[in-house]
């Protein structure tokens, strides 16, 4: 990439992805959450193929095709589908968001296991930073009731860890070469494959039709699942896993911000000292990434 947009894409996409738990506050009183994802994936992949056509992209071969799928199964459904189901169980946001929040410093491991990416002193202090920096963050903004916890909540949470994790690793390892556009395609596709039997066994397919359920879903495909998804896959791409991944630490502060403006929630001391120090860890992971590169 180059110094400009090194320094537009990670901004830009912290902030798009940021909007996704803005956007599930919107959208899951009227509809469930695996109808939800389905809806949106499905028409996510009718837009990439459109754009694909528009743009006459190359699509991958057959074993490209299968690899992208199976990482849009991770991405889009294991993920995105553990946090929205843990979260309709009565798993607190906070809670579900610290789960995930590890999702980097497990990435990074994976990504020194797998991929032979050194993992460096002050990289190690960074993951540390990033992560009591998303809890101080989470724990600062949220009242967690301990009492809300299942078995079945935490399990949700776990798959959806590893399917961040394995997603970015497996695009990194084996999707070098994949078209960007039409890859994102097969993901999508698989994605949506992944979700059929999830709403057909666990919903009703219940909706109530209202502004706010229309423009939550218009912004998961435009903004979500398009723009911010092509600027991950764009970064995953072009630098290295656990300096992609420790920009995840940034998007609950990101996201206090947001609900401030948009719902008046203040932020305390505590949450101010773990946005503090994400941005540190970020900072420490991507300087020492940079370095080696």
């Amino acid at each position: 990439m180059s110094s400009r947009l090194t320094q537009i894409v990670p901004i830009l996409f912290v902030w798009i992805w940021s909007t996704g738990f803005i956007n599930a506050k919107y959208a899951l009183p009227y509809i469930e959450p695996f109808y939800f994802l389905l809806i949106r994936m499905v028409l996510a992949a009718l837009a990439f193929l459109i754009l694909i056509i528009v743009l006459k992209k190359r699509w991958p071969n057959r074993n490209q095709a299968f690899m992208q799928m199976v990482i849009g199964v991770l991405l889009h459904s294991v993920y995105l589908g553990g946090v929205f189901y843990a979260v309709h169980l009565g798993m607190p946001a906070g809670i579900s968001s610290i789960f995930v929040g590890l999702h980097p410093a497990l990435t990074a491991l994976l990504g020194f296991m797998f991929l032979s990416q050194k993992l460096r002193l002050l990289q190690s202090f960074g993951l540390a930073f990033g992560f009591i920096g998303i809890s101080l963050v989470v724990l600062g903004s949220n009242n967690i009731d301990g009492s809300a916890l299942s078995t079945l909540g935490l399990m949700a949470c776990i798959l959806s860890l590893i399917g961040i994790s394995m997603s970015g690793i497996l695009q990194k390892f084996y999707a070098q070469n994949v078209p960007l556009v039409s890859g994102t395609f097969y993901q999508y596709l698989g994605g949506s494959l992944a979700l059929v039997p999830m709403t057909l066994l666990l919903e009703d397919h219940q909706v109530i039709m209202t502004f706010e359920l229309v423009a939550a879903m218009v912004w998961s495909v435009l903004a979500l699942s398009v723009g911010a998804i092509l600027l991950l896959m764009f970064m995953i791409r072009e630098g290295e896993v656990a300096k992609v991944a420790s920009y995840f630490y940034l998007v609950p502060p990101v996201t206090v911000i947001q609900t401030y403006f948009l719902f008046g929630e203040t932020l305390g001391l505590v949450a101010i000292t773990g946005c503090i120090l994400a941005v540190l860890g970020v900072y420490l992971v991507a300087k020492q990434s940079a370095k080696a590169s």
